[in-house]
């Protein structure tokens, strides 16, 4: 399933998120405190963004999920969505960061999206 069409005009990255989840929290303050512009869907409040989460967690309404253009990443971490937005929407990626910075699965991430193996 492709995730729902955004009004929103921004970088590309697109954070569905719900109330009260930790792990959600943590990734926006990080996108924040990095100064990553994103675009944030409340999933309680976006009938076709509760739909789509499930769709793309194996049934779950595992959050947060990031899509950035046709890439969904489930419950990423900063490293894993800095590492798809180099690709995918690099205007989002803030100036001085590398891939030198990715650790563990982020730098797998980063590497299958530009084709590395």
């Amino acid at each position: 399933m492709q995730p729902p069409q955004s009004s929103s005009s921004n970088a590309g990255i697109t954070v569905y998120w719900r109330p009260g989840c930790g792990f959600c929290s943590r990734l926006r303050r990080e996108l924040d405190r990095r100064n990553v512009p994103h675009h944030l869907v409340n999933i309680r409040d976006d009938p076709s963004a509760a739909a789509f989460v499930p769709s793309v967690a194996h049934g779950n309404e595992t959050v947060p999920i990031v899509a950035i253009g046709q890439t969904v990443l489930v419950n990423p971490g900063i490293d894993a969505v800095l590492a798809a937005a180099m690709n995918h929407a690099p205007s989002a990626v803030p100036a001085g960061y590398s891939t030198r910075e990715i650790k563990g699965i982020a730098r797998v991430v980063s590497r299958l999206f530009r084709g590395d193996r």
